[in-house]
């Protein structure tokens, strides 16, 4: 009888090895097939689905539920007999008390409290995954299951980041060709030549802060010898502004070419922007008319920074116009003005991120600082009013970054006489 019992007991050891051996060999292979999922570029769809069928059907587990970080929140897309109305329930908040393996404390929390462990993975030191499992028995081999569902765990979540991460680097690498693309056609729209002749002279400073900025300048050359300049600024940044840029100046072109009056050009322009935009965007706009053979100057000031004119040492701000373009489906209200050139003038014309300029100390350059400069070098040719402005700039700020892109443009007037 001793005999026999030593024989069963060595059997029984023989089939427990056995069932050992047959589960490190499933646990093997299955590693192996997720290895290799992942290696053929399966979905994350696909690995959650074998990750699920894994531990249900070949581990036995029987409460699971796995939580995935994805940007700013925690989605659920995988669990194993856990209700839907639980798995609707957020948990976030208790994440961070998981900082390693470790049971789960009781808890009154009806979805916590349904299980025994907590597998939390972490990513660089960041956590990317938590794992929370339920329904062991009391013989089955715990560790051991744990243990290996710990490494598949790691496995999955870890390639389920790098998919994440590899997508954003994606989204990251299109946003900038769009970027590089809006910058490039950005630059087309601007003018690369200014005119420079016997009765007036156009300079120009632009300096975009991103690639892509909201400013916007142009000039037209008429043959009866009048000159039409403009200064504007579109609401936003990036793609959006470049295109809405695009679409502006090519409506600019065309308005502007039917030769009507600034009244009549403004409301049109205005209507134009407005269809676009749904008055979502706006833009700031000024444009003034030059006519040398009388010696006038015609301009509206949409909504934009006043230009500043100077002539007999005389200063006289460019205020009167309009509303900024684009919010109202009709204009409320708009004045034209005209002034006579009576003698040498300049015209500086700007964006406010000019004015947003701060030195080391943190003050501004203000509109008046501006407008003293204009006074003291009004005799100067536009190009070298810009130059001149541009030390200025650079001395003012230091070291200090220019906080956001600006644009300006001098027209210089000669009156001829």
């Amino acid at each position: 009888m001793a005999g026999f019992s030593e024989i069963k007991k060595e059997l029984s050891s023989i089939e427990t090895l056995e069932r050992e051996l047959h589960l490190k060999q499933l646990q093997v292979n299955r590693l192996l097939n997720i290895t290799q999922a992942i290696n053929n570029n399966v979905s994350a769809d696909g690995l959650f689905s074998m990750y699920t069928s894994f531990l249900g059907w070949e581990i036995g587990v029987k409460k699971m539920v796995l939580y995935i970080r994805q940007e700013n929140h925690w989605k659920c897309p995988a669990s194993i007999g856990i209700p839907d109305d639980l798995l609707k329930m957020d948990i976030s908040d208790h994440f961070l008390k998981y900082t390693r393996l470790n049971n789960v404390e009781e808890s009154e929390h009806p979805l916590i409290s349904l299980f025994d462990i907590v597998i939390p993975v972490s990513h660089k030191s960041s956590p990317i995954a938590y794992v929370f499992i339920g329904g062991f028995g009391e013989e089955e081999d715990m560790y051991n299951k744990v243990q290996f569902i710990t490494t598949i765990t790691n496995i999955i979540a870890v390639a389920i980041e790098n998919k994440r991460l590899f997508k954003r680097q994606l989204e990251q690498e299109r946003m900038r060709r769009e970027m590089e693309l809006a910058a490039e056609m950005q630059r087309l729209l601007i003018p690369k030549q200014l005119p420079n002749k016997s009765c007036y002279e156009l300079d120009s400073i632009y300096k975009p802060h991103y690639a892509v900025g909201g400013d916007y300048f142009d000039f037209i050359e008429f043959e009866d010898g009048k000159l039409v300049f403009c200064v504007g600024d579109i609401s936003g940044k990036g793609v959006a502004a470049a295109l809405l840029m695009a679409n502006f100046q090519a409506n600019f072109h065309t308005l502007i070419n039917r030769r009507t009056n600034l009244d009549e050009f403004i409301r049109s322009l205005n209507s134009s922007v407005h269809l676009i935009t749904q008055g979502e965007r706006f833009i700031t706009f000024f444009i003034a008319e030059y006519d040398p053979l009388q010696q006038r100057l015609t301009y509206v000031n949409a909504g934009h920074n006043p230009p500043v004119l100077v002539c007999n040492k005389k200063r006289i701000l460019l205020n009167k116009g309009c509303t900024i373009l684009g919010s109202f489906t009709h204009l409320p209200k708009l004045e034209v003005a005209q002034l006579q050139i009576d003698a040498d003038a300049i015209v500086l014309a700007f964006t406010d991120g000019l004015t947003d300029l701060q030195n080391e100390r943190g003050d501004f350059l203000n509109e008046e600082m501006l407008y003293e400069f204009v006074e003291t070098n009004h005799q100067l040719s536009a190009c070298q009013f810009n130059s001149l402005l541009m030390e200025r700039l650079e001395i003012f700020k230091g070291q200090q970054n220019y906080p956001d892109d600006f644009t300006v443009l001098t027209c210089k007037l000669f009156n001829g006489k």
